[in-house]
Parts: structure tokens; C-alpha cells; sequence
């Protein structure tokens, strides 16, 4: 079996091979331990989508533990769909065609998968590129628990008295795509809920949408009175600047 084991893999289906390279490119810089796996255009090179690529991407990325498959248009869908359904059903039972936006959704997928998410958290995190109202549609077919993992939605102000810290951005780009995935990873590592601004911090691109620059201020604080240490954790990276100069 391939894949990264314990590990839930990423296929990106394009009718494009450069983008669904350059999607595993740009991705990978966020998730190195992640099986990310290109399956773009057709069998002799050119625009268009192949049965034989994707299914072979998807045994590439297979370690078991599961695989999301975003696709960017239409009949890229399809051709994920056929593949599939060739599939032993052990591996059906395992792999997502994911409907969410392909760059966003792959990157924030890529992330819940290098956490060690499962895949309906990676599933949920693709989806939630999409926006609040792409996930309310598609509860009732997804089940709660797909969704309760990265979600983007709006969350209550913290209560006073709960454990937070308010820290200041550093970094000379602001908060953008590294850190911001380091940031993920760290509170995933957490059972308790954590939020940024009132943003939950698993949901990368809940907090990639906050747009925090250089000197912003951000509140990390949880509604958990055991959170205090993914608070803190939380805080000090942001504060040592992810390493960035």
C-alpha cells in the first residue's frame, strides 16, 4: 500500500497537468509528509482528463487511512466518479470526491491531512473554502461529525474569565499561507476548541480570511478552562514569528 501511512491523501484532478502539478507544488509547502498526488490532463500529455491517471493517483495516495479527490471542472468529475467505481469496494469506502474550490479547498485539505486529521475532517476542511453556507448545504448529506472538525464558521465572543492571550503579528508578510498552516497544525494538536479572533484555529482559511498583517493584534483565547495550554502554545508561536526573519 502506498501513501504516507496514518496519513490521509490529497489527488488533485485537473483537465490542466501544469495546474494540478503546481497545485501539489504549492501545497506541498504546507503539508511535506502529506501524499499529494498530480493527476492532470490526458494520457498523451494534453488538455483533458484521464481515467488511467486518476485512478493510478489515487492507489499513489492510498495508505489506507483514506483520499480526497478535488477536481476542477465538470467532466474532471466524471472522470473521477468512473474511476472510482472501478475500484475495489474496500478502497470506495475510503475515497471523497470533494466539492470545493480546487486551490483553496486543496490547500486547507493538504493541512488537515499533514495534521493527522481524519478524512471527514479533511473532507469538512476542504469544504469549508466554500464558506459557511456551502456547509450548511451540504450537512445533511455529509453528517455532523464530517463537519465538526475545520469549520469556517462565525463564533461567539469569548466569555471573560476563559484562558486567552492577545499577541501581535511579527512577520514582515503579515500572517499569510506558512505560518498560518503552522498555526493549524500546532491546534490540531489540541483537543480543546481554540479561536482567533473569534475564528476557529484549526480552519486555515478561517484565519488566512482575517487578512492579519505585520502589528495586527489577535486574541487566542478558548472557551475551555483547560485550553490554557493550547492558548499558550498558540500565543508563543505567533509571537516567535514562525521562524521568519
Amino acid at each position: 500500500m502506498a501513501g504516507t501511512p496514518g496519513k490521509v491523501g490529497v489527488v488533485f484532478v485537473s483537465h490542466s497537468a501544469k495546474i494540478a502539478e503546481g497545485l501539489v507544488e504549492l501545497a506541498g509547502q504546507m503539508a511535506a509528509s502529506t501524499t499529494l498526488v498530480a493527476a492532470g490532463g490526458t494520457d498523451d500529455g494534453g488538455i483533458g482528463t484521464s481515467f488511467d491517471r486518476v485512478s493510478a493517483a489515487v492507489t499513489e495516495a492510498d495508505s489506507g487511512h483514506g483520499v480526497a479527490v478535488l477536481c476542477d471542472l465538470g467532466s474532471a468529475i466524471l472522470t473521477a466518479e468512473t474511476a472510482l467505481d472501478f475500484l475495489d469496494e474496500e478502497v470506495q469506502a475510503r475515497v471523497r470526491i470533494v466539492d470545493a474550490p480546487l486551490v483553496e479547498g486543496g490547500v486547507a485539505a493538504a493541512v488537515a491531512a499533514e495534521s493527522g486529521a481524519t478524512l471527514d475532517e479533511v473532507v469538512a476542511a476542504a469544504r469549508s473554502a466554500a464558506g459557511p453556507i456551502g456547509e450548511a448545504e451540504r450537512e445533511t448529506d455529509a453528517g455532523a461529525g464530517a463537519n465538526a472538525a475545520v469549520p469556517v464558521v462565525e463564533e461567539p465572543a469569548t466569555a471573560s474569565g476563559t484562558p486567552s492571550r492577545t499577541v501581535t503579528i511579527v512577520n514582515r508578510d503579515g500572517l499569510h499561507a506558512r505560518p498560518a498552516a503552522e498555526f493549524v497544525k500546532l491546534a490540531s494538536t489540541f483537543g480543546q476548541r481554540v479561536t482567533v479572533n473569534g475564528k476557529d484555529a484549526k480552519s486555515l482559511l478561517g484565519i488566512m480570511s482575517m487578512g492579519l498583517v505585520k502589528g495586527a493584534s489577535v486574541e487566542i483565547a478558548s472557551a475551555d478552562p483547560e485550553g490554557a495550554e493550547a492558548v499558550n502554545a498558540l500565543a508563543d508561536l505567533v509571537e516567535s514569528g514562525f521562524g521568519e526573519e
